[in-house]
């Protein structure tokens, strides 16, 4: 029965991430970069005369990759350069396990909980897999045999490296002042709503907002791609769906990105000032099962709307400012973000000291 129950959560998840999510984000980038610029973006691609506001456009481009040439250049190394955009997909992927999207339930006498794998590391086990995407990038500008994916490769590896270091002491206070590292327990204490890590932890929300940006290689952060500098970077010599793979990874961390802030510092699942209890106590006349089901339901409706709201952010953020030197992005993590978070943690160990006296 629990291994029908995981199946069950892995194929939901793999289902939102892949068949919902990462589709329609290359549309929500385009569409919203359109209203923002006063255009009106996708809206060609067409079946049977019907549009439906460009979201046939995911449907095309997909068919366009899928049957243009996979091309791989000569004197590249072809056994890396075809497998550099897996290293690149798959551990943006399996980041999502450790992600909570609701909590623990009573259903049919049995305890359910909302997560694929509840470790007590969870926020570990994200980072040593994110930290696997820089050897993607690495190896697709290495094994392209091209000076230009070369130089895109250097800058991605010196820019992700550095911004892990930072990424990381950002939600150190986050960890102190919920006393775990298990992302079930840290959502399960935001059940109140000025227990929110926004307001525990507001400066380490955006110095984290930040780094995680920089990590995904996402503008301002993109001068691994720097189309106006170096062409287009790491994967400048790629082509088909070997090219779109390496999109999908950025996509795909988007998404992680937003869980992860959701449940670190947005509550997760958590409904402000209506407690799971009190959502169990007023379907109570359904029975306790179906209490519980409506309840799990609500909640991971709550998730991800706040998911949804975080790419919005972050998509707002791509079309708002403009990209940064590379020096500027290493003065921004080593000078800024890096000296901010360890005074962060300072600062918060003073504070719990003080409180618990």
């Amino acid at each position: 029965m629990d291994l029908i129950i995981d199946i069950i959560k892995i194929l939901f998840i793999f289902t939102v991430i892949m068949g919902v999510f990462t589709p329609l984000i290359p549309w929500v980038e385009r569409k919203q970069g359109a209203l923002i610029q006063d255009r009106i973006g996708a809206n060609r691609a067409d079946i049977f005369g019907f549009t439906i506001i460009g979201l046939f456009h995911c449907i095309a481009d997909s068919l366009r990759l899928f049957v243009k040439e996979d091309f791989i250049p000569q004197g590249a190394n072809k056994i890396m350069h075809t497998i550099a955009p897996f290293i690149a997909v798959v551990p943006a992927l399996i980041a999502f396990a450790v992600i909570p999207f609701g909590g623990e339930y009573i259903i049919n006498g049995k305890e359910i909980n909302l997560v694929i794998a509840d470790l007590d590391v969870g926020i570990l086990y994200i980072f040593a897999f994110a930290s696997l995407a820089t050897y993607g990038a690495v190896i697709a500008g290495w094994s392209s045999n091209n000076n230009w994916s070369l130089i895109g490769a250097l800058r991605v590896s010196a820019q992700m490296i550095s911004y892990e270091v930072a990424m990381g002491l950002t939600i150190i206070g986050v960890f102190m002042v919920y006393g775990s590292l298990k992302l079930t327990e840290i959502g399960a204490a935001q059940e109140s709503f000025f227990r929110w890590g926004i307001f525990l932890q507001p400066l380490g929300f955006f110095m984290f907002l930040a780094a995680a940006i920089a990590e995904n290689k996402r503008i301002p952060f993109d001068v691994g791609e720097g189309e106006s500098e170096i062409v287009a970077g790491y994967f400048l010599e790629y082509s088909s769906m070997k090219f779109a793979m390496f999109y999908m990874a950025e996509y795909i961390e988007i998404i992680t990105i937003s869980g992860i802030v959701t449940t670190l510092f947005f509550g997760g699942w958590n409904i402000p000032f209506v407690p799971a209890a009190t959502l169990i106590s007023f379907f109570s006349f359904l029975g306790d099962t179906w209490a519980n089901v409506i309840t799990m339901l609500i909640h991971i409706g709550v998730f991800f709307t706040k998911v949804i709201f975080f790419i919005w952010l972050q998509m707002t953020i791509r079309w708002t400012l403009p990209r940064f030197r590379y020096d500027q992005i290493m003065k921004l993590g080593w000078k800024i973000l890096l000296p901010l978070s360890l005074l962060n943690i300072f600062v918060t160990g003073i504070v719990i000291l003080l409180f618990k006296k």
